[in-house]
Formats: C-alpha cells, structure tokens, sequence
C-alpha cells in the first residue's frame, strides 16, 4: 500500500473531518504549500521528523516557524535532538522527506504540535506525497496523534 492511501486510510479510521487534496505538481515546502491552497504560510503544519536518542520525534510546526531544537529538548528533557536523513525518517514513518503527514506511520510516533497552529481555524498538513495534503484543525491532529502541544520557535 502506498504512503498516500495508507494516510487516508488512517484519517478515515479516526474520524477525521477534513479532506484529502491531490495536486498535479509537488508542495514539498510551506510556501509551495501556501500558495497552492491560497492560505496563510503559518497554517502548513509540517511534519518534521528528528531523532531523539535515536528514537523518531515529530514535531509538527507551523510553516512559519523554525524549529528551535535545544528549547524542545531543554522542555522534554532530552540532551540532543538531532536532524534525521531521509533514510531514517522513511523507515519511521513509511513516507518521504517533504511529504510527511502527521498520520499513517508504521508505529506510533512520539509527537509534539507547535502551540501556534491553533491560531489557525483551519490547518493543512501532508498527506503522505509530495503532492497531497489534508485540512484539519490543531484540536483534531492532537486528538488524532497524542500529540503534546509546546512552544517550538523562539521566534
């Protein structure tokens, strides 16, 4: 099963109230994201995989923000939250850098969602592909992934 159908499949297993959008070319980053859904940069919630101890960590921010990774790990008492290649976020999550969704992995995955997406009524996050996202909003990815919401950008 593909990445794409294995997302939906979830989302639909969970009730989810949003809808999947395909699109002919790739929206691998927040812009491309934002333009193509005619929407606000902050409201693309990137999925973000880092490896904690070598365990996957999703942190799923606003496209508006960096991800401060000494803060997080400071606030989860972790030493060092490290980028993960694209090999390491494949065999997490079964999807590709640049078109992770927030659902739809092999295993759980610890998951922390940036307090400011819940300025946004509605948010977009990946779908499993490069060229698919799906609507939602922060109350219902918490709901969804277990997810512990937090400060993640000093900025």
């Amino acid at each position: 099963m593909d990445a794409l159908t294995k997302v939906r499949e979830t989302l639909k297993s969970l009730n989810a109230s949003g809808e999947v959008r395909e699109f002919a070319q790739s929206v691998p980053t927040a812009v491309a994201a934002a333009a193509e859904l005619g929407c606000e940069v902050g409201a693309i919630a990137n999925s973000l995989i880092f490896s904690a101890e070598s365990a996957p960590l999703l942190i799923i921010a606003s496209g508006a923000h960096r991800v401060d990774l000494k803060m997080v790990a400071k606030e989860l008492g972790i030493k060092k939250i490290g980028r993960a290649g694209a090999d390491f976020v494949l065999e997490a999550t079964g999807q590709e850098v640049g078109g992770v969704a927030p659902v739809g992995h092999p295993a759980q995955i610890k998951t922390i969602i940036d307090k400011a997406l819940f300025d946004y009524p509605v948010i977009w996050a990946g779908g499993g592909s490069h060229h698919a996202m799906f609507s939602t909003n922060a109350e219902e990815l918490v709901r969804m992934t277990q997810g512990l919401v937090m400060v993640v950008s000093s900025t």
